[in-house]
């Protein structure tokens, strides 16, 4: 017996931190969704699936929050007041101080199972959203006309388009013939979660270090232990990486400590490592024929400026916002024409913020004194004049260019 056909307006394969924002933003405007995620519900909050730690800046804070996730996560994140910018042990650094911007945060720290878990809660619950999960696309189709699709479990869903969020390895942009430049940093994130032994007061520290960036984000910690956990990105060379994952847990934790330093008290590990291989990529096009790219499918990011999420976000947003207006106005969702304003709307942006994070990452990356001096002087420089550093800690906050709807925190 053959299965009905699901029609809705949007098929969104992936339903992760982009993908699900999306699916319940694109519910909010008006659309209906099918969101078709690989991953099994009933493991996306274990503490195995996913070590790492989000920095949600203040305009992300409102995207998640218009789609109803932020109440749900609210009580798991950790504001950003402070932000320390060292190299390595140089007397110069950069410091900003949320309250030369009036006393906002300039974001939160949520770890990546807290916005799963809320995905989990609202995704299966709302009326214009078809969830299927875990589930995988085994045939996609496109047409001039419409986007047909048929699930692993034999379910055909048709749509008007078709959105890539599965991530990096996008199988949507492949099958579209959509190139890839990619490129590694021969660098791996090492991921993990520390108790300390005095508070952090929610200041997000980057050490840079011949290896790499090492970041110390401040996270909520328990009731007996306020403010005393944070999560950990230690950048280590690609080679030396899987001896450092192997190392037993006390030897693990004195490398650790030498990097982290003592400011904080005795370190305890909580949970399991991860570890992340580095590379930047950015797909040639965001869109094709009724198909749109968003996210890591799309490009890719160095974790030195934590703003990978946020642009991913940034894309939720405004691809958002360009379909519900064209699905009011009673355009074609999947035209050229509607897929054009978003791919003219994104890529200048985020192109910008790939050249920067990959410069500041072979910038800070080395240890050569010639550099090593300019960049300390640099980092002491724009810390002592005000104007320059506030634009900075307004890009920090995610408040800085043409901001779509949903991140100056009004409805679609």
């Amino acid at each position: 017996m053959s299965k009905k056909i699901t029609k809705i307006d949007v098929l969104v394969i992936g339903g992760g931190l982009a993908g699900g924002t999306l699916s319940l933003a694109l519910a909010g405007g008006g659309l209906s969704v099918a969101c078709v995620d690989r991953e099994d519900p009933k493991g996306w909050t274990a503490p195995t699936f996913d070590g790492r730690a989000s920095a949600i800046a203040i305009s992300s804070k409102r995207v998640l929050d218009a789609v109803g996730i932020w109440d749900i996560i609210e009580n798991e994140t950790a504001p950003i007041k402070d932000i320390r910018v060292a190299d390595g042990h140089s007397p110069l650094f950069l410091h900003y101080d949320h309250s030369e911007l009036g006393g906002e945060p300039f974001g939160f720290m949520v770890e990546n199972r807290s916005i799963r878990k809320a995905l989990q809660m609202l995704l299966p619950a709302k009326k214009k959203i078809k969830h299927f999960a875990p589930a995988e696309v085994s045939e996609l189709v496109r047409d001039e006309n419409q986007v047909s699709a048929t699930l692993n479990d034999g379910s055909k869903i048709t749509a008007s388009l078709v959105i890539g969020c599965e991530g990096r390895i996008s199988p949507t942009r492949e099958s579209a013939g959509i190139k890839l430049t990619q490129w590694s940093y021969n660098q791996t994130a090492i991921v993990c979660t520390v108790e300390h032994e005095r508070p952090h007061n929610f200041c997000a520290q980057e050490h840079f270090l011949p290896s790499g960036p090492f970041a110390i984000l401040p996270l909520p910690g328990t009731a007996k232990k306020p403010g005393q956990r944070s999560s950990i990105v230690w950048t280590e060379r690609s080679d030396l990486a899987p001896i450092m994952m192997d190392l037993d847990d006390d030897d693990f934790l004195e490398e650790l400590q030498m990097r982290f330093g003592d400011f904080l008290g005795e370190l305890k590990i909580i949970g399991p490592r991860f570890a992340y291989p580095l590379t930047l990529q950015f797909a040639e096009s965001y869109t094709a024929d009724r198909l749109a790219l968003v996210a890591d499918a799309a490009h890719g990011m160095h974790p030195i400026a934590g703003q990978g999420l946020n642009m991913g976000l940034r894309d939720v947003a405004v691809l958002a916002e360009v379909l519900s207006d064209a699905k009011k106005s009673g355009l074609d969702i999947g035209s050229a024409e509607v897929l054009e304003k978003y791919e003219r709307w994104r890529r200048f942006d985020n192109t910008l913020m790939l050249a920067v994070t990959d410069v500041l990452t072979h910038l800070f990356s080395n240890d050569i004194k010639p550099i090593k001096l300019a960049r300390d002087i640099g980092l002491g420089a724009v810390n002592q004049i005000p104007p320059l550093k506030k634009l900075f800690m307004r890009h920090a906050m995610g408040t800085v260019g043409e901001l779509p709807k949903l991140m100056r925190g009004e409805n679609l």
